[in-house]
Protein backbone atom coordinates (compact mmCIF):
# COMPACT_ATOMS: atom_id res chain seq x y z
CA UNK A 1 0.00 0.00 0.00
CA UNK A 2 1.29 3.50 -0.81
CA UNK A 3 0.14 7.10 -0.53
CA UNK A 4 -0.52 9.62 -3.29
CA UNK A 5 0.58 13.26 -2.95
CA UNK A 6 -2.90 14.29 -1.78
CA UNK A 7 -2.87 11.65 0.95
CA UNK A 8 -5.23 9.19 -0.74
CA UNK A 9 -4.39 5.52 -0.24
CA UNK A 10 -3.73 3.23 -3.22
CA UNK A 11 -4.05 -0.52 -3.06
CA UNK A 12 -2.32 -2.88 -5.52
CA UNK A 13 -3.20 -2.57 -9.19
CA UNK A 14 -6.46 -3.95 -10.48
CA UNK A 15 -6.30 -5.47 -13.97
CA UNK A 16 -9.21 -4.72 -16.30
CA UNK A 17 -10.97 -7.34 -18.44
CA UNK A 18 -10.56 -7.73 -22.20
CA UNK A 19 -13.16 -8.80 -24.76
CA UNK A 20 -13.14 -9.23 -28.54
CA UNK A 21 -15.35 -6.43 -29.88
CA UNK A 22 -15.34 -7.79 -33.45
CA UNK A 23 -13.90 -6.19 -36.55
CA UNK A 24 -10.41 -6.52 -35.11
CA UNK A 25 -11.22 -4.16 -32.24
CA UNK A 26 -10.72 -4.86 -28.53
CA UNK A 27 -13.07 -3.87 -25.71
CA UNK A 28 -11.67 -3.18 -22.25
CA UNK A 29 -14.17 -3.80 -19.45
CA UNK A 30 -14.40 -3.00 -15.75
CA UNK A 31 -13.15 -5.72 -13.41
CA UNK A 32 -15.00 -4.36 -10.41
CA UNK A 33 -17.97 -2.28 -9.30
CA UNK A 34 -17.22 1.33 -8.46
CA UNK A 35 -16.49 4.83 -9.76
CA UNK A 36 -14.06 5.09 -12.68
CA UNK A 37 -11.98 8.22 -13.18
CA UNK A 38 -8.96 9.31 -15.23
CA UNK A 39 -9.97 7.69 -18.52
CA UNK A 40 -7.35 7.97 -21.28
CA UNK A 41 -8.27 10.37 -24.08
CA UNK A 42 -9.25 9.24 -27.56
CA UNK A 43 -6.11 8.76 -29.63
CA UNK A 44 -3.99 7.43 -26.75
CA UNK A 45 -2.20 4.15 -27.47
CA UNK A 46 -2.87 1.48 -24.83
CA UNK A 47 -0.92 -1.73 -24.31
CA UNK A 48 -0.80 -4.34 -21.50
CA UNK A 49 0.15 -2.70 -18.21
CA UNK A 50 -0.82 0.82 -19.32
CA UNK A 51 -2.64 2.80 -16.63
CA UNK A 52 -6.24 3.43 -17.72
CA UNK A 53 -7.35 5.44 -14.72
CA UNK A 54 -8.52 4.61 -11.23
CA UNK A 55 -11.43 2.58 -9.92
CA UNK A 56 -12.86 3.73 -6.61
CA UNK A 57 -14.35 0.76 -4.76
CA UNK A 58 -16.05 1.49 -1.43
CA UNK A 59 -14.05 4.70 -1.09
CA UNK A 60 -10.68 3.11 -1.88
CA UNK A 61 -8.82 3.97 -5.09
CA UNK A 62 -7.30 1.17 -7.14
CA UNK A 63 -4.97 1.74 -10.07
CA UNK A 64 -6.66 0.20 -13.10
CA UNK A 65 -4.34 -1.24 -15.76
CA UNK A 66 -4.90 -2.68 -19.22
CA UNK A 67 -4.76 -6.50 -19.33
CA UNK A 68 -2.80 -8.79 -21.66
CA UNK A 69 -4.36 -8.66 -25.10
CA UNK A 70 -5.43 -5.02 -24.76
CA UNK A 71 -3.45 -3.23 -27.48
CA UNK A 72 -4.49 -0.37 -29.71
CA UNK A 73 -5.59 3.24 -29.91
CA UNK A 74 -8.56 4.43 -27.86
CA UNK A 75 -11.34 5.09 -30.38
CA UNK A 76 -14.45 4.91 -28.15
CA UNK A 77 -15.21 5.60 -24.48
CA UNK A 78 -18.69 4.09 -24.00
CA UNK A 79 -18.57 4.56 -20.22
CA UNK A 80 -18.03 8.35 -20.51
CA UNK A 81 -15.81 10.97 -22.12
CA UNK A 82 -13.31 11.54 -19.33
CA UNK A 83 -15.98 12.45 -16.78
CA UNK A 84 -14.73 12.95 -13.22
CA UNK A 85 -16.44 9.88 -11.68
CA UNK A 86 -18.26 7.37 -13.86
CA UNK A 87 -20.32 4.67 -12.09
CA UNK A 88 -19.46 1.29 -13.62
CA UNK A 89 -20.59 -2.29 -13.03
CA UNK A 90 -18.45 -5.42 -13.26
CA UNK A 91 -17.93 -6.29 -16.93
CA UNK A 92 -19.17 -2.92 -18.20
CA UNK A 93 -17.33 -1.67 -21.32
CA UNK A 94 -14.91 1.16 -20.54
CA UNK A 95 -13.20 1.73 -23.88
CA UNK A 96 -12.75 0.31 -27.34
CA UNK A 97 -9.24 -0.07 -28.80
CA UNK A 98 -8.39 -0.22 -32.49
CA UNK A 99 -5.00 -1.87 -33.14
CA UNK A 100 -5.08 -0.86 -36.81
CA UNK A 101 -5.42 2.84 -35.97
CA UNK A 102 -2.14 2.75 -34.09
CA UNK A 103 -0.38 0.23 -36.31
CA UNK A 104 -0.48 -2.28 -33.44
CA UNK A 105 -1.03 -6.01 -34.03
CA UNK A 106 -4.15 -7.33 -32.31
CA UNK A 107 -2.58 -10.53 -31.10
CA UNK A 108 0.43 -10.35 -28.81
CA UNK A 109 2.18 -12.86 -31.01
CA UNK A 110 1.92 -10.63 -34.08
CA UNK A 111 3.68 -7.75 -32.36
CA UNK A 112 6.16 -9.86 -30.45
CA UNK A 113 8.57 -11.00 -33.13
CA UNK A 114 11.29 -11.12 -30.51
CA UNK A 115 14.33 -11.76 -32.67
CA UNK A 116 16.08 -9.43 -35.07
CA UNK A 117 17.54 -10.58 -38.35
CA UNK A 118 20.84 -11.01 -36.48
CA UNK A 119 19.18 -13.31 -33.93
CA UNK A 120 19.20 -10.85 -31.01
CA UNK A 121 16.32 -10.79 -28.54
CA UNK A 122 14.48 -7.49 -29.14
CA UNK A 123 11.64 -5.33 -27.90
CA UNK A 124 9.72 -3.64 -30.73
CA UNK A 125 7.69 -0.45 -30.95
CA UNK A 126 3.94 -1.10 -30.49
CA UNK A 127 3.04 1.77 -32.85
CA UNK A 128 4.48 4.47 -35.03
CA UNK A 129 5.53 7.69 -33.31
CA UNK A 130 8.41 9.90 -32.27
CA UNK A 131 10.75 8.23 -29.78
CA UNK A 132 11.81 10.00 -26.59
CA UNK A 133 14.41 8.36 -24.36
CA UNK A 134 13.70 10.62 -21.35
CA UNK A 135 10.49 11.76 -19.63
CA UNK A 136 11.60 15.40 -20.03
CA UNK A 137 14.73 17.32 -21.13
CA UNK A 138 17.52 16.87 -18.60
CA UNK A 139 15.78 13.97 -16.84
CA UNK A 140 17.54 10.59 -16.55
CA UNK A 141 17.13 8.09 -19.39
CA UNK A 142 14.34 5.57 -18.99
CA UNK A 143 16.79 2.78 -19.83
CA UNK A 144 20.31 2.45 -21.17
CA UNK A 145 22.70 -0.33 -22.09
CA UNK A 146 23.46 -2.50 -19.07
CA UNK A 147 20.14 -1.85 -17.30
CA UNK A 148 17.75 -4.63 -16.41
CA UNK A 149 14.11 -4.15 -17.42
CA UNK A 150 11.08 -5.89 -15.95
CA UNK A 151 7.58 -6.44 -17.33
CA UNK A 152 5.51 -3.26 -17.02
CA UNK A 153 8.54 -0.96 -16.74
CA UNK A 154 8.49 2.20 -18.89
CA UNK A 155 11.28 2.12 -21.48
CA UNK A 156 10.46 5.24 -23.53
CA UNK A 157 7.79 7.70 -24.58
CA UNK A 158 6.20 7.71 -28.04
CA UNK A 159 4.54 10.84 -29.36
CA UNK A 160 1.50 9.77 -31.38
CA UNK A 161 -0.83 12.42 -32.82
CA UNK A 162 0.61 15.02 -30.40
CA UNK A 163 -0.14 12.72 -27.47
CA UNK A 164 2.73 11.38 -25.36
CA UNK A 165 2.39 7.69 -24.48
CA UNK A 166 4.60 5.74 -22.12
CA UNK A 167 5.73 2.44 -23.65
CA UNK A 168 6.17 -0.41 -21.19
CA UNK A 169 8.32 -3.50 -21.54
CA UNK A 170 6.55 -6.82 -22.06
CA UNK A 171 4.89 -9.03 -24.64
CA UNK A 172 4.53 -12.59 -25.82
CA UNK A 173 7.85 -14.40 -26.11
CA UNK A 174 9.74 -11.89 -23.97
CA UNK A 175 11.17 -12.91 -20.58
CA UNK A 176 9.78 -11.25 -17.45
CA UNK A 177 13.20 -9.64 -16.94
CA UNK A 178 15.96 -8.89 -19.45
CA UNK A 179 19.18 -6.92 -19.70
CA UNK A 180 19.43 -4.11 -22.26
CA UNK A 181 22.44 -4.51 -24.55
CA UNK A 182 21.53 -1.62 -26.86
CA UNK A 183 18.95 1.14 -27.22
CA UNK A 184 18.54 1.25 -31.00
CA UNK A 185 16.81 4.57 -31.85
CA UNK A 186 18.31 7.96 -31.07
CA UNK A 187 16.26 10.47 -29.10
CA UNK A 188 13.49 12.03 -31.25
CA UNK A 189 13.82 9.43 -34.00
CA UNK A 190 10.59 8.66 -35.87
CA UNK A 191 9.62 4.99 -35.53
CA UNK A 192 7.24 2.74 -37.42
CA UNK A 193 5.22 0.01 -35.70
CA UNK A 194 7.51 -3.00 -35.24
CA UNK A 195 10.79 -1.08 -35.30
CA UNK A 196 13.31 -2.36 -32.76
CA UNK A 197 13.63 -0.20 -29.65
CA UNK A 198 15.76 -2.43 -27.42
CA UNK A 199 18.19 -5.27 -28.02
CA UNK A 200 18.18 -7.57 -25.03
CA UNK A 201 19.72 -10.61 -23.39
CA UNK A 202 18.52 -12.87 -20.61
CA UNK A 203 20.40 -11.95 -17.40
Amino acid sequence: MSFAEDGRVYRPELEALVHDAGGGRVEVRASGVGLWRGAPARGVVVQPGTSIGELEVLGVLHRLVAPRGARGMVVELPAGERRARVPVAWGEPLMVLDPEAAGVALADEAGAATQSSEGALVFRSPSSGRFYARPSPGAPLFVQAGDEVAEGQTVCVLEVMKTFNRVQYGGAGLPARARVTRVVPANEDDLAAGDVILELEVP
